[in-house]
Protein backbone atom coordinates (compact mmCIF):
# COMPACT_ATOMS: atom_id res chain seq x y z
CA UNK A 1 0.00 0.00 0.00
CA UNK A 2 2.89 2.62 1.03
CA UNK A 3 4.72 1.43 -2.56
CA UNK A 4 1.08 2.50 -4.42
CA UNK A 5 1.26 5.80 -2.47
CA UNK A 6 4.18 6.84 -3.38
CA UNK A 7 4.42 5.69 -6.75
CA UNK A 8 1.02 7.63 -7.53
CA UNK A 9 2.69 11.03 -5.82
CA UNK A 10 5.37 10.59 -7.38
CA UNK A 11 3.57 10.27 -10.43
CA UNK A 12 1.78 13.38 -9.97
CA UNK A 13 4.71 15.19 -8.73
CA UNK A 14 6.01 14.29 -12.55
CA UNK A 15 3.02 15.49 -14.45
CA UNK A 16 2.78 18.67 -12.45
CA UNK A 17 6.56 19.09 -13.09
CA UNK A 18 5.56 18.66 -16.62
CA UNK A 19 2.62 20.46 -17.21
CA UNK A 20 2.50 22.30 -20.22
CA UNK A 21 2.89 25.95 -19.42
CA UNK A 22 0.07 28.53 -19.89
CA UNK A 23 0.37 32.07 -21.83
CA UNK A 24 -1.40 34.94 -20.75
CA UNK A 25 -0.97 37.42 -23.88
CA UNK A 26 -1.61 41.15 -23.06
CA UNK A 27 -0.69 43.42 -25.61
CA UNK A 28 -1.19 47.32 -25.53
CA UNK A 29 -1.64 49.74 -28.81
CA UNK A 30 -0.02 52.44 -29.70
CA UNK A 31 2.02 52.08 -26.24
CA UNK A 32 6.02 54.15 -26.07
CA UNK A 33 8.01 52.87 -23.35
CA UNK A 34 7.28 55.82 -21.26
CA UNK A 35 6.39 53.93 -18.16
CA UNK A 36 6.77 54.17 -14.51
CA UNK A 37 9.44 50.87 -14.81
CA UNK A 38 11.51 53.25 -17.66
CA UNK A 39 11.55 56.32 -15.45
CA UNK A 40 15.09 56.46 -14.34
CA UNK A 41 16.48 54.79 -17.74
CA UNK A 42 18.67 56.31 -20.01
CA UNK A 43 17.13 54.65 -22.94
CA UNK A 44 14.28 56.73 -23.53
CA UNK A 45 15.07 59.86 -25.58
CA UNK A 46 13.01 62.61 -24.04
CA UNK A 47 12.55 64.45 -20.78
CA UNK A 48 9.93 62.14 -18.90
CA UNK A 49 7.76 64.68 -16.54
CA UNK A 50 5.80 63.78 -14.29
CA UNK A 51 6.43 60.43 -13.28
CA UNK A 52 4.33 58.07 -15.03
CA UNK A 53 1.58 55.90 -12.68
CA UNK A 54 1.95 52.17 -14.70
CA UNK A 55 1.75 50.38 -10.72
CA UNK A 56 0.69 47.12 -12.47
CA UNK A 57 3.10 47.02 -15.51
CA UNK A 58 5.88 48.07 -12.76
CA UNK A 59 4.37 45.25 -10.54
CA UNK A 60 4.84 42.81 -13.68
CA UNK A 61 8.20 43.89 -14.76
CA UNK A 62 9.61 43.05 -11.60
CA UNK A 63 8.80 39.37 -11.90
CA UNK A 64 9.98 39.67 -15.65
CA UNK A 65 12.69 39.70 -18.17
CA UNK A 66 12.68 43.26 -19.48
CA UNK A 67 13.78 44.09 -23.25
CA UNK A 68 14.77 47.86 -22.22
CA UNK A 69 15.65 48.16 -26.13
CA UNK A 70 12.90 46.21 -27.84
CA UNK A 71 12.07 47.37 -31.78
CA UNK A 72 9.70 46.94 -33.62
CA UNK A 73 9.40 45.86 -37.42
CA UNK A 74 7.55 48.68 -38.65
CA UNK A 75 5.51 50.89 -36.90
CA UNK A 76 1.83 50.83 -37.41
CA UNK A 77 -0.26 48.57 -36.37
CA UNK A 78 -1.14 45.86 -38.99
CA UNK A 79 2.02 45.33 -40.25
CA UNK A 80 3.84 45.57 -36.89
CA UNK A 81 1.38 43.17 -35.27
CA UNK A 82 1.64 40.84 -38.19
CA UNK A 83 5.24 40.69 -38.03
CA UNK A 84 5.34 39.46 -34.60
CA UNK A 85 2.67 37.35 -34.75
CA UNK A 86 4.02 34.98 -37.79
CA UNK A 87 7.61 35.67 -36.37
CA UNK A 88 8.87 37.51 -39.98
CA UNK A 89 9.41 40.50 -41.20
CA UNK A 90 7.15 43.09 -43.18
CA UNK A 91 9.57 42.34 -46.29
CA UNK A 92 8.82 38.46 -45.55
CA UNK A 93 4.67 39.23 -45.16
CA UNK A 94 4.83 41.52 -47.63
CA UNK A 95 2.39 43.58 -45.45
CA UNK A 96 3.21 47.05 -45.09
CA UNK A 97 0.18 48.99 -45.09
CA UNK A 98 -3.58 48.38 -42.93
CA UNK A 99 -5.22 46.50 -46.28
CA UNK A 100 -3.29 43.36 -46.34
CA UNK A 101 -3.45 39.90 -45.12
CA UNK A 102 -0.37 38.20 -45.36
CA UNK A 103 -1.98 34.67 -45.71
CA UNK A 104 -3.29 36.15 -49.55
CA UNK A 105 0.04 38.81 -50.14
CA UNK A 106 2.57 36.53 -48.68
CA UNK A 107 2.14 33.02 -47.58
CA UNK A 108 -0.20 30.62 -45.62
CA UNK A 109 2.29 31.58 -42.25
CA UNK A 110 1.48 30.19 -39.08
CA UNK A 111 0.66 32.37 -36.47
CA UNK A 112 1.96 32.38 -32.60
CA UNK A 113 -1.69 31.39 -31.32
CA UNK A 114 -2.72 29.14 -34.62
CA UNK A 115 1.01 27.22 -32.89
CA UNK A 116 -0.10 26.67 -29.77
CA UNK A 117 -3.77 25.77 -30.64
CA UNK A 118 -1.38 22.97 -32.81
CA UNK A 119 -0.04 21.85 -29.96
CA UNK A 120 -2.80 21.29 -27.89
CA UNK A 121 -3.67 24.68 -26.53
CA UNK A 122 -7.08 26.36 -25.95
CA UNK A 123 -6.27 29.29 -27.92
CA UNK A 124 -8.58 32.37 -26.99
CA UNK A 125 -8.22 36.05 -28.11
CA UNK A 126 -10.25 39.22 -27.53
CA UNK A 127 -9.68 43.05 -28.34
CA UNK A 128 -7.13 43.78 -30.81
CA UNK A 129 -5.08 41.11 -31.06
CA UNK A 130 -4.20 41.12 -34.89
CA UNK A 131 -5.33 44.15 -36.87
CA UNK A 132 -8.94 43.52 -36.76
CA UNK A 133 -11.41 43.88 -40.38
CA UNK A 134 -11.80 41.72 -43.16
CA UNK A 135 -8.75 43.34 -44.96
CA UNK A 136 -6.16 43.24 -42.68
CA UNK A 137 -6.89 39.67 -40.78
CA UNK A 138 -9.80 37.85 -42.27
CA UNK A 139 -11.93 39.12 -39.25
CA UNK A 140 -8.96 38.36 -37.00
CA UNK A 141 -7.69 35.07 -38.33
CA UNK A 142 -9.93 32.57 -37.29
CA UNK A 143 -7.37 29.76 -37.72
CA UNK A 144 -5.39 30.54 -34.88
CA UNK A 145 -8.30 30.28 -31.79
CA UNK A 146 -10.09 27.47 -30.80
CA UNK A 147 -12.78 29.29 -29.59
CA UNK A 148 -15.26 32.29 -30.76
CA UNK A 149 -13.47 35.19 -31.50
CA UNK A 150 -14.53 38.30 -28.68
CA UNK A 151 -14.97 42.48 -29.54
CA UNK A 152 -16.76 44.45 -27.07
CA UNK A 153 -20.41 45.50 -27.41
CA UNK A 154 -19.86 49.29 -27.44
CA UNK A 155 -16.76 50.07 -29.65
CA UNK A 156 -19.30 51.75 -32.32
CA UNK A 157 -20.57 54.08 -29.48
CA UNK A 158 -17.10 55.33 -28.49
CA UNK A 159 -15.51 55.08 -32.26
CA UNK A 160 -17.92 57.45 -33.51
CA UNK A 161 -16.59 60.34 -31.03
CA UNK A 162 -14.75 62.88 -33.71
CA UNK A 163 -12.55 64.65 -30.08
CA UNK A 164 -8.93 63.27 -29.96
CA UNK A 165 -9.68 62.92 -26.50
CA UNK A 166 -12.03 62.61 -23.83
CA UNK A 167 -12.35 61.99 -19.87
CA UNK A 168 -15.80 60.15 -19.66
CA UNK A 169 -17.52 61.01 -16.36
CA UNK A 170 -18.59 57.91 -14.58
CA UNK A 171 -21.79 57.79 -14.78
CA UNK A 172 -21.86 57.75 -19.18
CA UNK A 173 -19.37 54.91 -18.21
CA UNK A 174 -21.69 52.78 -16.44
CA UNK A 175 -24.34 53.92 -18.80
CA UNK A 176 -21.74 53.03 -22.13
CA UNK A 177 -18.95 50.74 -20.76
CA UNK A 178 -15.68 51.55 -22.41
CA UNK A 179 -14.18 48.90 -24.76
CA UNK A 180 -11.10 48.06 -22.83
CA UNK A 181 -13.56 47.90 -19.98
CA UNK A 182 -15.63 45.24 -21.41
CA UNK A 183 -12.38 43.33 -22.63
CA UNK A 184 -10.74 43.07 -19.62
CA UNK A 185 -14.36 41.81 -17.65
CA UNK A 186 -14.00 39.10 -20.74
CA UNK A 187 -10.77 38.09 -19.74
CA UNK A 188 -11.38 37.59 -15.97
CA UNK A 189 -14.36 35.93 -16.65
CA UNK A 190 -12.47 33.22 -19.14
CA UNK A 191 -9.90 32.84 -16.76
CA UNK A 192 -12.10 31.90 -13.79
CA UNK A 193 -13.79 29.23 -15.89
CA UNK A 194 -10.04 28.24 -17.12
CA UNK A 195 -9.20 27.61 -13.92
CA UNK A 196 -11.74 24.96 -13.57
CA UNK A 197 -9.96 22.79 -16.26
CA UNK A 198 -6.06 22.91 -15.44
CA UNK A 199 -5.51 20.09 -17.22
CA UNK A 200 -6.07 22.02 -20.48
CA UNK A 201 -3.21 24.39 -21.36
CA UNK A 202 -4.09 27.51 -22.63
CA UNK A 203 -3.17 30.50 -24.81
CA UNK A 204 -5.27 33.37 -23.73
CA UNK A 205 -4.56 37.02 -25.65
CA UNK A 206 -5.87 40.17 -24.46
CA UNK A 207 -5.60 43.51 -26.49
CA UNK A 208 -6.26 46.55 -25.52
CA UNK A 209 -7.33 49.41 -27.71
CA UNK A 210 -5.81 52.20 -25.25
CA UNK A 211 -3.65 54.26 -25.23
CA UNK A 212 -4.77 54.41 -28.99
CA UNK A 213 -6.22 57.94 -30.54
CA UNK A 214 -9.00 58.79 -29.73
CA UNK A 215 -7.54 58.99 -26.36
CA UNK A 216 -10.91 57.84 -24.10
CA UNK A 217 -10.60 57.03 -20.47
CA UNK A 218 -12.36 57.34 -17.10
CA UNK A 219 -11.92 60.79 -15.82
CA UNK A 220 -10.55 60.16 -12.43
CA UNK A 221 -7.39 59.03 -13.96
CA UNK A 222 -6.60 63.05 -15.11
CA UNK A 223 -6.17 63.54 -11.56
CA UNK A 224 -2.80 62.06 -11.76
CA UNK A 225 -1.86 64.19 -13.93
CA UNK A 226 -2.28 67.93 -13.19
CA UNK A 227 -1.98 70.01 -15.91
CA UNK A 228 0.61 72.38 -14.49
CA UNK A 229 2.87 69.41 -14.52
CA UNK A 230 2.43 68.25 -17.97
CA UNK A 231 5.69 69.05 -19.64
CA UNK A 232 5.91 70.07 -23.80
CA UNK A 233 9.13 68.94 -25.91
CA UNK A 234 12.05 70.48 -25.62
CA UNK A 235 12.82 69.78 -29.28
CA UNK A 236 9.35 71.08 -31.17
CA UNK A 237 11.73 71.31 -34.61
CA UNK A 238 12.71 68.61 -37.06
CA UNK A 239 16.10 66.93 -37.19
CA UNK A 240 18.62 69.14 -38.68
CA UNK A 241 19.63 67.95 -42.18
CA UNK A 242 16.56 65.41 -42.01
CA UNK A 243 15.73 64.39 -45.74
CA UNK A 244 11.98 65.36 -46.56
CA UNK A 245 11.25 61.70 -46.94
CA UNK A 246 11.74 60.70 -43.38
CA UNK A 247 8.74 62.95 -42.36
CA UNK A 248 5.20 62.03 -41.89
CA UNK A 249 2.15 65.01 -41.81
CA UNK A 250 -0.07 62.72 -38.88
CA UNK A 251 -2.95 62.53 -40.92
CA UNK A 252 -4.23 60.15 -38.35
CA UNK A 253 -4.24 62.78 -35.70
CA UNK A 254 -5.29 65.69 -37.94
CA UNK A 255 -8.40 64.12 -38.72
CA UNK A 256 -10.18 64.55 -35.26
CA UNK A 257 -12.57 67.37 -35.49
CA UNK A 258 -10.44 69.23 -32.49
CA UNK A 259 -7.22 69.15 -34.50
CA UNK A 260 -8.78 69.61 -38.15
CA UNK A 261 -10.23 73.03 -36.31
CA UNK A 262 -6.37 74.34 -36.01
CA UNK A 263 -6.13 74.08 -39.87
CA UNK A 264 -2.64 72.23 -38.94
CA UNK A 265 -0.83 71.32 -42.07
CA UNK A 266 1.24 68.73 -40.55
CA UNK A 267 3.89 70.27 -42.85
CA UNK A 268 7.55 69.72 -41.71
CA UNK A 269 8.55 72.36 -38.68
CA UNK A 270 5.03 73.36 -38.16
CA UNK A 271 3.93 72.21 -34.61
CA UNK A 272 0.21 72.36 -32.45
CA UNK A 273 -0.49 75.07 -30.03
CA UNK A 274 1.67 74.37 -26.31
CA UNK A 275 -1.98 74.35 -24.93
CA UNK A 276 -3.27 71.78 -27.48
CA UNK A 277 0.07 69.63 -27.19
CA UNK A 278 0.00 70.17 -23.34
CA UNK A 279 -3.75 68.69 -23.53
CA UNK A 280 -2.66 65.54 -26.20
CA UNK A 281 0.71 64.87 -23.91
CA UNK A 282 -2.02 64.57 -20.77
CA UNK A 283 -4.60 62.54 -22.39
CA UNK A 284 -2.47 60.19 -23.62
CA UNK A 285 -0.80 59.91 -20.54
CA UNK A 286 -4.24 59.07 -18.41
CA UNK A 287 -5.25 56.46 -20.98
CA UNK A 288 -2.02 54.73 -20.39
CA UNK A 289 -2.92 54.48 -16.72
CA UNK A 290 -6.48 53.45 -17.51
CA UNK A 291 -5.10 50.61 -19.69
CA UNK A 292 -2.66 49.80 -16.89
CA UNK A 293 -5.25 49.63 -14.36
CA UNK A 294 -7.63 46.89 -16.48
CA UNK A 295 -4.18 44.97 -16.90
CA UNK A 296 -3.77 45.27 -13.38
CA UNK A 297 -7.18 43.39 -12.54
CA UNK A 298 -6.70 40.83 -15.67
CA UNK A 299 -3.18 39.58 -13.62
CA UNK A 300 -4.95 39.80 -10.31
CA UNK A 301 -7.31 37.36 -11.53
CA UNK A 302 -4.80 34.61 -12.98
CA UNK A 303 -3.16 35.37 -9.52
CA UNK A 304 -6.57 34.84 -7.29
CA UNK A 305 -7.44 31.58 -9.67
CA UNK A 306 -3.93 29.61 -8.48
CA UNK A 307 -3.17 29.51 -12.15
CA UNK A 308 0.27 31.84 -11.89
CA UNK A 309 3.08 29.58 -11.24
CA UNK A 310 2.19 28.09 -14.19
CA UNK A 311 1.64 30.89 -16.58
CA UNK A 312 3.68 32.54 -19.04
CA UNK A 313 2.96 36.37 -19.06
CA UNK A 314 4.21 38.52 -21.96
CA UNK A 315 3.75 42.02 -22.78
CA UNK A 316 4.32 44.56 -25.42
CA UNK A 317 2.79 47.51 -27.07
CA UNK A 318 2.63 47.29 -30.87
CA UNK A 319 5.36 50.33 -31.78
CA UNK A 320 5.87 53.40 -30.32
CA UNK A 321 3.97 56.57 -30.45
CA UNK A 322 5.13 60.53 -31.12
CA UNK A 323 3.70 63.29 -28.87
CA UNK A 324 4.98 66.45 -30.32
CA UNK A 325 8.87 65.76 -30.17
CA UNK A 326 10.38 67.13 -33.54
CA UNK A 327 6.58 68.53 -33.97
CA UNK A 328 6.00 64.97 -34.98
CA UNK A 329 2.60 63.10 -33.90
CA UNK A 330 1.50 59.26 -33.93
CA UNK A 331 3.87 56.87 -35.50
CA UNK A 332 4.14 56.12 -39.60
CA UNK A 333 8.14 56.80 -39.11
CA UNK A 334 11.79 55.52 -38.41
CA UNK A 335 12.79 57.55 -35.62
CA UNK A 336 13.34 56.27 -32.06
CA UNK A 337 10.14 57.01 -30.80
CA UNK A 338 8.37 55.37 -33.36
CA UNK A 339 9.77 52.23 -33.51
CA UNK A 340 11.15 51.83 -29.33
CA UNK A 341 8.30 49.68 -27.71
CA UNK A 342 7.73 48.26 -24.64
CA UNK A 343 8.40 44.42 -24.57
CA UNK A 344 8.35 41.94 -21.51
CA UNK A 345 8.50 38.26 -20.61
CA UNK A 346 7.21 36.47 -16.87
CA UNK A 347 7.98 33.40 -17.09
CA UNK A 348 7.31 31.24 -13.39
CA UNK A 349 10.89 30.00 -11.83
CA UNK A 350 12.96 31.35 -13.85
CA UNK A 351 12.42 35.68 -14.03
CA UNK A 352 10.29 35.81 -10.76
CA UNK A 353 13.26 38.09 -9.35
CA UNK A 354 13.25 40.24 -12.28
CA UNK A 355 15.35 40.78 -15.31
CA UNK A 356 16.41 43.44 -17.23
CA UNK A 357 18.58 43.62 -20.50
CA UNK A 358 19.82 45.88 -22.14
CA UNK A 359 20.42 43.80 -25.44
CA UNK A 360 18.98 44.82 -28.82
CA UNK A 361 16.07 43.01 -29.50
CA UNK A 362 13.50 42.63 -31.75
CA UNK A 363 9.56 42.02 -32.07
CA UNK A 364 10.40 38.90 -33.92
CA UNK A 365 11.99 37.45 -31.22
CA UNK A 366 9.16 36.96 -29.35
CA UNK A 367 7.31 34.00 -31.28
CA UNK A 368 10.12 31.75 -30.99
CA UNK A 369 10.62 32.81 -27.04
CA UNK A 370 7.49 32.13 -26.24
CA UNK A 371 7.54 28.92 -27.63
CA UNK A 372 11.10 27.59 -26.28
CA UNK A 373 9.48 28.77 -22.59
CA UNK A 374 6.79 26.60 -22.84
CA UNK A 375 8.78 23.75 -23.72
CA UNK A 376 7.11 23.39 -27.12
CA UNK A 377 8.51 22.02 -30.42
CA UNK A 378 11.35 24.61 -31.75
CA UNK A 379 11.04 26.61 -34.55
CA UNK A 380 13.74 26.63 -37.63
CA UNK A 381 14.57 29.56 -39.05
CA UNK A 382 13.42 30.62 -42.51
CA UNK A 383 15.14 29.96 -45.28
CA UNK A 384 15.66 33.06 -47.85
CA UNK A 385 12.41 32.34 -49.92
CA UNK A 386 10.22 30.54 -47.21
CA UNK A 387 6.96 31.71 -49.04
CA UNK A 388 5.84 27.93 -49.48
CA UNK A 389 7.14 27.51 -45.25
CA UNK A 390 4.46 27.36 -42.76
CA UNK A 391 6.45 27.71 -40.00
CA UNK A 392 9.31 29.38 -39.25
CA UNK A 393 11.41 32.63 -37.53
CA UNK A 394 13.28 35.33 -38.46
CA UNK A 395 14.07 36.06 -35.15
CA UNK A 396 15.74 34.93 -32.20
CA UNK A 397 14.63 33.18 -28.91
CA UNK A 398 15.62 35.06 -25.56
CA UNK A 399 16.28 31.81 -23.90
CA UNK A 400 19.80 31.96 -23.69
CA UNK A 401 19.56 36.06 -22.62
CA UNK A 402 17.20 34.56 -19.71
CA UNK A 403 18.91 31.56 -18.81
CA UNK A 404 22.36 33.49 -18.85
CA UNK A 405 24.09 31.10 -21.46
CA UNK A 406 26.35 33.52 -22.19
CA UNK A 407 27.78 34.00 -25.87
CA UNK A 408 27.06 36.41 -28.47
CA UNK A 409 24.02 38.12 -29.45
CA UNK A 410 22.86 40.41 -31.92
CA UNK A 411 24.68 43.63 -31.89
CA UNK A 412 22.02 45.81 -34.32
CA UNK A 413 17.80 45.53 -35.13
CA UNK A 414 16.25 46.21 -38.05
CA UNK A 415 13.01 48.40 -38.97
CA UNK A 416 11.40 49.89 -41.94
CA UNK A 417 8.83 52.10 -43.52
CA UNK A 418 7.11 52.32 -46.55
CA UNK A 419 6.15 55.91 -48.27
CA UNK A 420 4.71 57.02 -51.24
CA UNK A 421 2.58 53.72 -52.05
CA UNK A 422 5.74 51.63 -50.80
CA UNK A 423 7.41 52.60 -53.52
CA UNK A 424 9.94 53.46 -51.60
CA UNK A 425 10.99 51.99 -48.74
CA UNK A 426 13.32 53.60 -45.65
CA UNK A 427 15.02 51.02 -43.86
CA UNK A 428 16.85 51.62 -40.25
CA UNK A 429 19.26 50.64 -37.90
CA UNK A 430 19.70 50.74 -34.33
CA UNK A 431 22.64 49.75 -32.80
CA UNK A 432 24.33 50.40 -29.51
CA UNK A 433 25.23 54.37 -30.30
CA UNK A 434 23.49 54.94 -33.87
CA UNK A 435 20.88 54.71 -35.84
CA UNK A 436 21.59 54.84 -39.05
CA UNK A 437 18.82 55.28 -42.26
CA UNK A 438 18.47 54.85 -45.66
CA UNK A 439 15.48 55.64 -47.84
CA UNK A 440 15.53 53.48 -51.31
CA UNK A 441 13.47 53.15 -54.43
CA UNK A 442 11.44 49.76 -53.52
CA UNK A 443 10.13 47.35 -55.98
CA UNK A 444 8.79 43.62 -56.08
CA UNK A 445 9.40 43.68 -52.24
CA UNK A 446 13.36 44.01 -52.51
CA UNK A 447 15.48 47.54 -52.07
CA UNK A 448 17.29 49.06 -54.84
CA UNK A 449 20.03 49.91 -52.77
CA UNK A 450 21.41 52.62 -55.09
CA UNK A 451 18.12 54.72 -55.91
CA UNK A 452 18.74 57.16 -52.55
CA UNK A 453 16.05 59.31 -51.72
CA UNK A 454 17.72 60.02 -48.57
CA UNK A 455 20.02 58.89 -45.79
CA UNK A 456 20.14 59.42 -41.52
CA UNK A 457 22.63 59.21 -39.32
CA UNK A 458 21.88 60.27 -35.61
CA UNK A 459 24.52 59.68 -33.03
CA UNK A 460 22.95 58.83 -29.74
CA UNK A 461 25.62 58.76 -27.31
CA UNK A 462 25.38 62.52 -28.05
CA UNK A 463 22.38 63.24 -29.37
CA UNK A 464 19.53 60.78 -27.73
CA UNK A 465 16.60 62.82 -29.24
CA UNK A 466 17.95 62.52 -32.54
CA UNK A 467 17.72 66.38 -33.17
CA UNK A 468 21.14 66.33 -35.94
CA UNK A 469 21.09 63.90 -38.61
CA UNK A 470 24.99 63.90 -39.11
CA UNK A 471 25.05 61.30 -42.30
CA UNK A 472 26.87 63.77 -44.63
CA UNK A 473 29.38 64.89 -41.67
CA UNK A 474 32.61 64.19 -43.15
CA UNK A 475 33.59 63.57 -39.59
CA UNK A 476 31.07 60.39 -39.63
CA UNK A 477 32.42 59.31 -42.97
CA UNK A 478 33.94 56.10 -41.74
CA UNK A 479 30.63 55.42 -39.61
CA UNK A 480 28.19 56.17 -42.24
CA UNK A 481 30.10 53.64 -44.82
CA UNK A 482 30.28 50.80 -42.00
CA UNK A 483 26.94 51.13 -41.15
CA UNK A 484 25.38 51.33 -44.82
CA UNK A 485 27.44 48.00 -45.20
CA UNK A 486 25.63 46.78 -42.45
CA UNK A 487 22.40 48.07 -43.05
CA UNK A 488 22.62 46.53 -46.56
CA UNK A 489 23.59 43.07 -45.67
CA UNK A 490 20.16 42.51 -43.67
CA UNK A 491 18.99 40.99 -40.58
CA UNK A 492 20.77 38.09 -41.35
CA UNK A 493 24.26 39.26 -41.48
CA UNK A 494 23.76 40.15 -37.76
CA UNK A 495 23.02 36.83 -36.30
CA UNK A 496 25.77 35.91 -33.89
CA UNK A 497 25.97 32.67 -35.61
CA UNK A 498 26.26 33.46 -39.09
CA UNK A 499 29.44 33.49 -41.10
CA UNK A 500 28.84 36.65 -42.83
CA UNK A 501 28.54 38.48 -39.32
CA UNK A 502 30.15 41.83 -39.41
CA UNK A 503 30.60 43.42 -35.54
CA UNK A 504 32.42 46.22 -34.21
CA UNK A 505 33.44 48.23 -31.67
CA UNK A 506 30.75 51.06 -30.85
CA UNK A 507 33.28 53.05 -29.10
CA UNK A 508 36.06 52.64 -32.20
CA UNK A 509 34.27 56.15 -33.81
CA UNK A 510 35.18 58.99 -31.80
CA UNK A 511 32.45 61.67 -30.42
CA UNK A 512 32.30 64.91 -32.46
CA UNK A 513 30.65 67.79 -30.34
CA UNK A 514 30.66 70.54 -32.76
CA UNK A 515 29.29 69.53 -36.47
Amino acid sequence: MRLLLLSTLLCLAHAQLHKPKNVLFLVADDLRPQLGYFQDSADFPTPVHPRMHTPSLDSLAKRSFVSRRAYVQQAVCSPSRTSLLTGRRPDTTHVYDLESYWRKVGGNYTTLPQYFKQQGYRSIGMGKIFHPGPLASGNDDPISWTDPYYHSEEEQHWTERKHSWYAVPEAERQAHPLPDDQIAEHAINKIKELAKDPSQPFFLAVGFHKPHLPFIFPEKFMDLYPSDRVNVPDNIYAPRNMPDIAWSKYGELRSYTDIEELHASGDINTTLPIDVTRDLRRGYYSAISYMDHLLGTVVDELMNQGLGDNTIISFWGDHGWQLGEHGEWCKHTNFELSTHAPMMVSIPGMTDAGMVSEKLTEFVDLFPTLVDAAGLPTMPLCPADSTKTELCREGESWMPLIRGDGGQWKDRVFSQYPRDNSKIMGYTMRTDRFRYTEWVKFRDYKPEWQKLFGVELYDHKIDPEENNNVAAAAAYAPATKQLSAQLRAGWRSARPDDPRSVRYDADAWPIFQHL
